[in-house]
């Protein structure tokens, strides 16, 4: 039996992510710098919210940044009308803290969250093709399988509720879990 290995045809770099403490600023991968309207050290790592401008789905976002668990856990605030594709998107990054600034690197896995239904691991192939071209060392790639795999088995253990897991693994969000933010009208 035989199974045909898919790697991604397009291969980029690991995004590269700064949030900045001092200017309330989140810098992504392309550069671009954008404003936040919350930015706070936690034990459990860093809470950032922001407005997403110009984006034809999305209007807010709010991510944790936990650097024990090499994840980021992002929830948005639709516009209306847009059907949601999933509740959570889990980033597997690498997160460096530090006094002013804390940065992420992408590792290229995700895992789409369902709270109550489901879980699913993508980017694999992305995975592969970074780690095939070198942008990707091997102790990193098997980090982010590591914390994959300790992820999809805590949320599922836990009723595939991700705040559940994370309060059974000892993670207190509880302080930056808020109502979600009115939608901004899409911009064209």
């Amino acid at each position: 039996m035989s199974a045909e290995v898919q790697i991604a045809s397009h291969v980029h770099a690991p995004k590269v992510e700064t949030f900045d403490l001092v200017r309330m600023t989140n810098t992504d991968p392309k550069g671009i710098i954008r404003a936040v309207d919350r930015i706070e050290v936690h034990p459990f790592g860093l809470f950032l919210a922001r407005p997403v401008v110009g984006h034809h789905r999305l209007a807010y976002l709010r991510s944790w940044l936990l650097p024990e668990l090499g994840l980021r856990i992002t929830d948005c605030d639709l516009h209306p009308g847009v059907v949601p594709e999933w509740d959570l998107y889990l980033d597997l990054v690498a997160i460096t803290p530090g006094k002013t600034s804390w940065t992420s690197v992408d590792h290229y896995l995700d895992l789409l969250v369902w709270t109550g239904r489901g879980v699913t691991v993508v980017d694999s192939d992305e995975l592969l093709a970074a780690l095939a071209a070198d942008l990707l060392d091997a102790t990193s790639a098997q980090l982010a399988m590591e914390n994959t795999h300790r992820a999809v088995e805590g949320i599922a253990a836990n009723g595939h509720d991700v705040f559940r897991w994370l309060r059974v693994a000892g993670f207190d969000l509880t302080d930056t879990i808020a109502p979600p933010r009115p939608a901004l009208p899409p911009t064209n």
